[in-house]
């Protein structure tokens, strides 16, 4: 058994039977009373962000977790097939467990998979992602590198906001986090 002070951002904790990502902590000391931790964490199937307290030294169940680096191979009805990089195993993951990350993942990619007991979590992604833009409307005369934006349909079928100087067939730089365009791909 762990203690709230063994707890770190990344950590998945076993609260109530549920699985839960650690996002951030803090070890809080007010004026008066007792040391407490406070946490913002995640429901790691679900998705669901809460903020909970703990008083410090209270004892918790940290959940093992195995991450692996793995290649996404491809996807089915039933998830995306991905493959062990080490052993060359394959595990489906279901689409509800990948939820937005499918829209930044290309076939042969490596992605990190975390599992407990088996049972895939969730996928973490690179933070920023290089795809091809596979549609968006011509540029006008007179557009400028900075200013407006306009709606480019990526590779992956995702469509995010781009300058208006971007055209179909280049290469943009992608953040993961908020799908926000970070930059062209020279090359």
């Amino acid at each position: 058994m762990a203690t709230t002070n063994d707890i770190k951002n990344g950590t998945v904790l076993n609260l109530d039977g549920q699985l839960w990502q650690v996002l951030w902590f803090q070890h809080h000391k007010p004026g008066k009373g007792n040391t407490v931790v406070r946490t913002k964490i995640k429901n790691v199937l679900n998705g669901k962000v809460v903020d909970r307290t703990f008083p410090a030294d209270t004892k918790i169940e940290m959940a093992q977790v195995d991450r692996r680096d793995m290649q996404y191979l491809y996807s089915d009805p039933s998830g995306l097939v991905v493959m062990d990089n080490d052993n060359y195993e394959q595990l489906t993951i279901p689409l509800d467990v990948i939820g937005d990350s499918k829209d930044y993942m290309l076939e042969g990619m490596t992605v990190t998979v975390a599992t407990n007991e088996g049972t895939p979590l969730y996928v973490d992604l690179p933070a920023s992602v290089e795809l091809e833009v596979s549609y968006t409307e011509p540029g006008l005369q007179g557009d400028r590198s900075t200013g407006g934006t306009k709606p480019a349909t990526l590779e992956t079928g995702k469509q995010v906001q781009v300058p208006l100087f971007i055209s179909t067939g280049e290469k943009v730089k992608i953040s993961t986090d908020d799908g926000s365009y970070l930059g062209r791909v020279q090359g």
